[in-house]
């Protein structure tokens, strides 16, 4: 899933789901945001993980799941093996959270552009 990254080329940005997620709306608009400051014109590659063959072919790991240029942007992720369509927690800094935390996303997107069309936040 990796690929090679160069400075003119955009991140891949995957967001992985299942239908009903209630944390998937959220994550969207996360990287929608932080997309329009670090990567204008990215597109985002939504997967809808809710059918389990489409889980499995993704490896899955629970909704909703940002990947970066085919790496998830959970720092500490683990691939869990399990691939069933299921709510993801995540251990931030707050405790167990729907949502991967902000910077995660954030390094990751400035990783994979080498902070190429940032701007000032407002």
């Amino acid at each position: 899933m990796n690929r090679p990254q160069t400075r003119q080329s955009r991140p891949l940005v995957e967001l992985l789901w299942f239908q009903d997620c209630p944390n998937h709306p959220a994550a969207r608009a996360l990287i929608d945001e932080l997309l329009g400051d670090l990567a204008p014109g990215t597109t985002v590659h939504d997967i809808d993980a809710t059918d389990p063959a489409v889980a499995q072919l993704h490896r899955f790991p629970g909704s909703p799941t940002i990947r970066i240029d085919g790496r998830d942007v959970d720092p500490t992720y683990q691939d869990p093996g399990d691939y069933t369509p299921h709510c993801r927690l995540y251990r931030t800094a707050e405790g167990l959270r729907g949502l991967p935390e902000r910077a995660w996303v954030e390094a990751a997107l400035r990783a994979s552009t080498g902070s190429r069309g940032t701007r000032d936040p407002q």
